[in-house]
């Protein structure tokens, strides 16, 4: 009886994830974040970038510090995302943390779901070939550039 309590139970917990997963799906993006950066160290990757973010049709410069490739001989990163739940521009600015396990990409990219502390969500995929994008240990700290 226990372990039908316990299969039922991670049974209902995958459903409902599931059910966020297909929901969030179906989210209409706020805008969207290009990023490149450069390589600071062998088997460290790069911890700075650059790039932009397109909102209600303006284009704003954002810096972008605490990124990990963790690839040996990768000089240049370029990622590309979408981002959601961003109703000011204010709200953009912040460190943001993991918000879902990384996913292999068919040509060796990875994508990387993460969100700030103002509920932002971003979902980012290297666009470089061979890189699998990380986040620092403290995250990543992404703002737009003033």
């Amino acid at each position: 009886m226990r372990r039908l309590m316990v299969g039922t139970v991670a049974l209902a917990t995958i459903c409902l994830s599931l059910a966020a997963l297909a929901a969030e799906h179906h989210q209409k993006p706020s805008g969207t974040v290009e990023l490149k950066g450069g390589s600071v160290a062998v088997g460290v990757g790069f911890s700075w970038g650059s790039g932009t973010l397109h909102f209600k049709g303006k284009s704003y410069p954002i810096s972008a510090d605490g990124f990990d490739v963790g690839d040996v001989g990768v000089s240049n990163i370029a990622a590309s995302g979408t981002v959601y739940n961003l109703k000011n521009l204010a709200d953009f600015d912040g460190n943001y943390t993991s918000a879902a396990a990384g996913a292999a990409v068919a040509g060796g990219g990875s994508v990387l779901t993460m969100a700030n502390q103002n509920g932002v969500k971003i979902n980012l995929k290297s666009t470089t070939r061979g890189v699998k994008l990380t986040l620092g240990v403290g995250g990543v700290k992404l703002a737009v550039k003033k």
